[in-house]
């Protein structure tokens, strides 16, 4: 957006902006940090049933979007570790 625009910023525009400004003052482990707050509250708020189901959906949403190699690939990877 123009500086000298008369128009609003669109909510996403502010969005952008803001966490544009917020990853600009906080460093790595910050983010690693909140996250790991945020994962230990969600697990209290719902079941293994609920990790399985989530677990499920995303499985079979990444075998429509990748093929054979794919899975190749990650699987090299994953054995040099």
């Amino acid at each position: 957006m123009a500086a000298n625009s008369n128009r609003k910023m669109t909510r996403e525009e502010a969005g952008r902006l803001g966490g544009e400004a917020t990853a600009k003052k906080h460093s790595r482990e910050f983010y690693q940090e909140i996250g790991k707050k945020g994962g230990k509250a969600t697990s209290k708020n719902h079941s293994r049933e609920f990790y399985q189901e989530i677990g499920q959906k995303g499985g079979e949403a990444t075998s429509r979007n990748h093929n054979r190699e794919f899975y190749q690939e990650i699987g090299r990877k994953g054995g040099k570790k």
